[in-house]
């Protein structure tokens, strides 16, 4: 490898933890570490331990195999130079050598997943379940060579929330207790103890010997405009000696040791990787061959093009898929992590990517209980977009997500049946709709003249478009969004077919209640598709993005027409859905995904870059989000049924394989060419709306 190579790789453990780093084992940002361990779950996640800086002694040289940058702008050592090999499948691996030597290092973090031995059956009791018993971390490296070599492994370690750097402080302490194969860290900030957590290895001698490294420097965190320096602290080094052919296998694990955990032996590692083939057999019904599959990358060689036609894309995506389906409050619900390394789980991006995780993907018991536990949490007919952490209240910032719902849940009964559940939710369905009739929220109500929905609230954004810069909206939107009303009329539609429904069920009471809410329903639907009609803009052949509380209508050219246009229900006409693609075809399409703006707007912004702020006022100004392909996709084969798709999934599968984050998807690319990756490298709703569209 000729190249310091800095695409990256994700390791998850369905809690919310997570490793993560780059091809070159250098460390660029605030979240590469090999345990991040979410010990609130999925969120408080922690860095405990950044990596092991592994050195080779032969009989004529010391080799040093890692590789840093440092605030004085070195590179040093410069282990990525003897880097031969790298694959991410079925689980990271390095390969440094030389002709007389050659060192491996694999990684794998074990999955667990609250009741995944029932192939995702989420609910019950599971009394000996605790967070720190399943954070865990496996290394092995394997030597071959010439001569006996000696391996040193310097431990670098911290305590830190993961948004975070670490700083050297006499405030910052570490202890260590050594035992027989083993050595339980804890750091203690201030006099309050840190998350202990302990190592422990197959073979090698371990030295106390701690101090710190400081002035690591975070060259991705400088492009963000963000704190970019880290101190890490080293409390001591193992030492293995090495013959060829030998390997050394290390468990880091949350919690302090367990007298009854079983022993660590070098076949653990193997067995760890066996296990999760076989879940994600489980999971996905796949046979054991198509798991052995994932392993293809251990062929490919550096230099070679790759192509989406080498490997087994589709069970790619659904491994891809799997990482960011985690457990929510000790493991009782599942839920969805938007994106990583730095977003938690959020009810719109969760609702707008179950049909690809879980629907497309036919984990409809996981498709249930992340509606259940949504549906749960309505509160004056919203559902909430943040969950921060068990100890705070959810944040119902949003105005579409409780609407995202309703069209969720009736993807999941058309592709279930399951009229149990309907009868089940359907009184949050009443709930949803009463509040927004009546009233609710951010001035969030019906409009009686026309049946579409509206709001006006000042400093706050609740739509999908939400990034908010000094306290005030860079897109306010503020009156009638229109894929809000698109979104609305939808969920009237299915209303009205559910109380139709559960009017024909024989253990209903009262069905002529329900008869009549379908009617109603009914009778809504057909008000709001009329006055859907408002906002067509006959002059561009495009619809309005917004009708303003004063009925200005804001005629920009953004992607939230097409999704008006590829719900369950669509109110437009096939002549205005032909026109709105084609105008979103020349503007908006890239091969990454939408733009979300109109490049020949005076407010667009073509590269998403800088300072926070100056990030924010990008983010939804131009930026493409890869996520829009899907609606886009689904708007096209309704309307445009005799015409090919414009669009070539090749570029996008190519950076799924082999750009940004390996083995998946970017949250957002630069507006401009070449569209650059942005954003969070790996994006729950970007591989899901790739895995509902692409053709397996």
């Amino acid at each position: 490898m000729a190249d310091l190579d800095t695409r990256e790789w994700l390791l998850t453990n369905g809690l919310g933890s997570f490793a993560s780093g780059t091809v070159s084992d250098v460390r660029t940002r605030t979240y590469h570490g090999w345990l991040f361990a979410a010990t609130n779950l999925p969120s408080r996640r922690t860095l405990l331990f950044s990596h092991l800086e592994a050195s080779l002694e032969l009989p004529k040289q010391v080799i040093a195999l890692g590789t840093n940058f440092w605030g004085s702008g070195q590179i040093d050592p410069a282990g990525y130079e003897l880097l031969r090999h790298f694959n991410i499948n079925p689980v990271p691996k390095w390969v440094w050598g030389e002709d007389d030597w050659q060192l491996t290092r694999q990684l794998v973090m074990p999955h667990f997943c609250r009741g995944e031995r029932e192939v995702g059956r989420w609910g019950g009791e599971e009394k000996n379940f605790t967070p720190s018993s399943c954070n865990r971390l496996l290394i092995q490296y394997r030597y071959e060579g010439k001569d006996e070599g000696i391996l040193r492994l310097r431990l670098l370690i911290a305590d830190r929330d993961f948004h975070d750097q670490q700083k050297a402080t006499p405030q910052l302490q570490f202890s260590q207790l050594l035992g027989q194969g083993q050595v339980c860290l804890q750091g203690i900030n201030s006099g309050v103890f840190g998350t202990p957590w302990h190592l422990r290895w197959t073979r090698g001698n371990y030295q106390p010997d701690g101090f710190w490294y400081w002035n690591y420097h975070l060259p991705e965190e400088t492009r963000r405009g963000l704190s970019d320096r880290e101190d890490l602290y080293s409390p001591g080094y193992l030492t293995v000696t090495l013959l060829p052919g030998d390997v050394v296998t290390l468990e880091a694990k949350v919690g302090f040791p367990d007298l009854l955990q079983s022993p660590l032996t070098d076949d653990t590692f193997a067995e760890v990787v066996e296990a999760e083939q076989d879940r994600l057999s489980l999971v996905f019904g796949w046979e054991q061959e198509e798991v052995g599959r994932l392993g293809d990358w251990e062929n490919r060689r550096w230099g070679e093009k790759s192509t989406p036609s080498s490997f087994p894309i589709w069970q790619q995506l659904l491994k891809a898929s799997d990482q960011f389906v985690v457990s929510r409050f000790c493991g009782a619900e599942p839920t969805v992590i938007a994106g990583y390394h730095w977003f938690n789980d959020r009810g719109r991006d969760t609702l707008i990517a179950l049909p690809g995780l879980a629907l497309r993907t036919q984990r409809f018991d996981l498709a249930k209980g992340l509606l259940q536990s949504l549906g749960r949490h309505c509160r004056h007919g919203l559902i909430p977009n943040i969950f921060p952490s068990l100890e705070n209240e959810p944040v119902y910032n949003s105005i579409d997500t409780a609407l995202w719902w309703i069209e969720t849940l009736g993807l999941y009964l058309e592709a279930t049946q399951d009229w149990l559940f309907l009868a089940e939710q359907y009184s949050v369905i009443q709930q949803i709709y009463k509040a927004f009739i009546g009233g609710t929220r951010y001035n969030i109500q019906v409009d009686s003249t026309d049946g579409l929905i509206g709001w006006d609230a000042r400093g706050v954004a609740l739509t999908w478009m939400d990034a908010v810069v000094d306290g005030q909206p860079v897109t306010p939107r503020r009156g009638k969004p229109v894929e809000i009303n698109a979104l609305w009329y939808s969920a009237l539609c299915w209303a009205s077919r559910w109380a139709e429904i559960l009017s024909e069920q024989e253990t209903v009471a009262e069905p002529s209640r329900f008869a009549k809410q379908a009617r109603r329903y009914s009778q809504q639907a057909q008000q709001v598709k009329d006055s859907l009609q408002q906002f067509w803009n006959s002059q561009l052949g495009y619809l309005y993005d917004t009708i303003e509380p004063d009925d200005h209508r804001n005629s920009q050219v953004r992607p939230n027409a097409v999704i008006a246009l590829s719900l369950a229900h669509c109110a437009f006409s096939i002549e205005q859905g032909r026109q709105i693609l084609q105008l979103a075809t020349k503007r908006l399409l890239t091969p990454y995904g939408l733009r979300t703006l109109d490049p020949g707007d005076p407010e667009y912004i073509g590269k998403y870059m800088g300072h926070p702020q100056r990030r924010d006022r990008s983010y939804h100004q131009g930026t493409v989000w890869c996520w829009l392909i899907g609606p886009f996709i689904r708007a096209w084969k309704r309307f445009c049924t005799t015409e090919p798709l414009p669009f070539d999934w090749q570029p996008l599968l190519e950076h799924f394989l082999a750009d940004g984050c390996l083995g998946s998807i970017s949250e957002i690319f630069d507006g401009d060419e070449p569209h650059t990756p942005k954003g969070a490298i790996a994006q729950a709703w970007s591989v899901a709306e790739v895995l509902r569209q692409l053709e397996n």
